[in-house]
C-alpha cells in the first residue's frame, strides 16, 4: 500500500512539473515574439510608389499661395485681372488652397506636408549647387556627387534608386519614368538602367500603345514649344497616365518642368497657372489610383522639387543656384497607406533630399545601398 501511494505521488508530481515547464516555455516564447523586431515587410501595405517632382516650385507658394509682391507686379504678371481673381486672397491659407487645392484638401488631411519655413519645418538640399541636375541626382541617388555640377547631357555614373529597384525580383519591367526635360535620359542613365525613360520631345512607343498615345505622338511636334530641351507638361502627364493604366508599374517617376521655365522667363502668372494645373494632374492620378483594384490603398505618393528659388531682392524669384539665398530650401508631400496623417509638419529636425531614395526603397520593402552611404529613411513618413 505504501509503495502504491509513492508511485501515485511521483506520477502526479511529474505531470505537474511538465505542466509548469510547458507554461514557462510558452510564456518565454510569447515574450520572445513580442520583443523580437518585426521586419518592414511584415508591416507595410505599400506595394507601389509614385514619385512626382515639380521643378523649381518655391516653398513660399506651396505653403502661402500667390506672393503679393509678384502677383500685383505688372512686370511679372501680365494677366493681372484674371490671375488675381483666380489665385488671390488676403488670407494665406485661402491663397494656398486656391493655388493647389488637392494638396490642401487631400494631402493635408490624409498625408504630410513638410517644408514650411515659417512653421519651423525645414527641407533642404545637401548639394551646394542648387539647380536641376545635381538636385535630381541627389533625390534619386541618395547622396551628393560633386561631379554632378552642371546641367549638361552627361550620363550619371551613379546608380539611382529607380535602377536599383528595377534590378530586384518582381520589379523587372515594373519601373518607368516620364519627364518633361530631356536631360533625364542622362540623369537616370537610361542606357545602363534598362527601363523606360521617356523624356523631352520623345514619342512613346511600344506594343500596347493606345490610340490616344499615337495622337499625342503627332500633336507634340505640331505645337510650338518655347524651350529647346523641354516639352509641355501636359504631354508628360498624358503619357505617364496612359502608361500607368496599361502597364501597371510598381515604381513610377513623373518629372514636370514648366514651372521652372516660366519662372526663368519672369512670367509669374504662367508660373501660378502651371502650378495649379500640376496640382490638378496629381489629383486625377490619385483619384484613379484609389478607384483601381491594383493600386487602391496599396500605393504611396511622394511629391517634391529639385531646388527652391530666391525671395529678395524681388527679381530673385526667377533664379536659383549657389549664389541665390533660399534656393536650397525645398518641400516634400507624402500620402499613402503607411504614412500617418499628420498634415502640415512642424519638424524638430531638418529633412534632406538625400533621404528620399532610401524612403522610397523602404516603402517598397527593399534594402537600398550604393557605392557611397545614402541618407536615412525620413522619420515619421513610415508608420511605426
Amino acid at each position: 500500500m505504501t509503495e502504491l501511494k509513492y508511485t501515485v505521488t511521483v506520477e502526479v508530481t511529474s505531470k505537474s512539473s511538465l505542466l509548469d515547464n510547458l507554461k514557462r516555455t510558452v510564456f518565454i516564447f510569447l515574450l520572445f515574439l513580442l520583443l523580437m523586431p518585426v521586419s518592414i515587410e511584415a508591416k507595410l501595405k505599400t506595394e507601389n510608389v509614385i514619385l512626382i517632382t515639380l521643378d523649381g516650385i518655391r516653398w513660399q507658394e506651396v505653403f502661402s499661395g500667390a506672393d503679393s509682391a509678384l502677383i500685383f507686379n505688372n512686370t511679372f504678371t501680365k494677366d493681372s485681372i484674371n490671375v488675381v481673381t483666380q489665385f488671390w486672397d488676403k488670407d494665406s491659407e485661402q491663397r494656398r488652397i486656391k493655388l493647389m487645392p488637392f494638396f490642401w484638401s487631400e494631402i493635408a488631411k490624409h498625408g504630410q506636408l513638410h517644408g514650411n519655413v515659417n512653421n519651423n519645418s525645414i527641407v533642404e538640399l545637401r548639394n551646394p549647387y542648387w539647380f536641376s541636375y545635381p538636385g535630381y541626382s541627389e533625390i534619386l541617388v541618395g547622396y551628393v556627387d560633386s561631379t554632378r555640377n552642371s546641367n549638361a547631357s552627361e550620363n550619371n555614373p551613379n546608380i539611382t534608386v529607380l535602377e536599383h529597384i528595377h534590378d530586384q525580383p518582381d520589379f523587372d519591367g515594373k519601373v518607368a519614368a516620364f519627364c518633361s526635360w530631356d536631360v533625364f535620359d542622362h540623369i537616370i542613365n537610361e542606357e545602363r538602367a534598362g527601363f523606360l525613360v521617356n523624356s523631352g520631345m520623345e514619342r512613346l512607343e511600344g506594343s500596347l500603345v493606345s490610340q490616344k498615345v499615337e495622337f499625342l505622338n503627332e500633336m507634340m511636334f505640331q505645337i510650338p514649344v518655347p524651350w529647346a530641351s523641354v516639352r509641355f507638361d501636359a504631354f508628360t502627364y498624358q503619357y505617364a497616365f496612359d502608361y500607368l493604366k496599361i502597364y501597371q508599374p510598381r515604381l513610377l517617376y513623373i518629372a514636370f518642368d514648366g514651372t521652372d521655365e516660366f519662372a526663368h522667363d519672369g512670367k509669374y502668372d504662367q508660373y501660378l497657372l502651371s502650378a495649379n494645373r500640376l496640382d490638378g494632374y496629381i489629383k486625377n492620378i490619385w483619384d484613379w489610383i484609389q478607384s483601381d483594384n491594383h493600386y487602391e490603398n496599396k500605393t504611396t505618393l511622394l511629391i517634391t522639387t529639385d531646388h527652391g528659388r530666391g525671395d529678395k531682392p524681388i527679381d530673385y524669384w526667377q533664379h536659383h543656384g549657389s549664389n541665390v539665398k533660399g534656393a536650397e530650401k525645398i518641400w516634400l508631400a507624402v500620402m499613402g497607406p503607411d504614412t500617418p496623417a499628420r498634415g502640415e509638419a512642424n519638424n524638430s529636425r531638418t529633412i534632406y533630399s538625400t533621404q528620399i531614395a532610401m524612403t522610397i526603397s523602404s516603402l517598397l520593402s527593399i534594402e537600398y545601398t550604393n557605392k557611397k552611404p545614402v541618407g536615412d529613411v525620413i522619420k515619421g513618413i513610415i508608420r511605426d
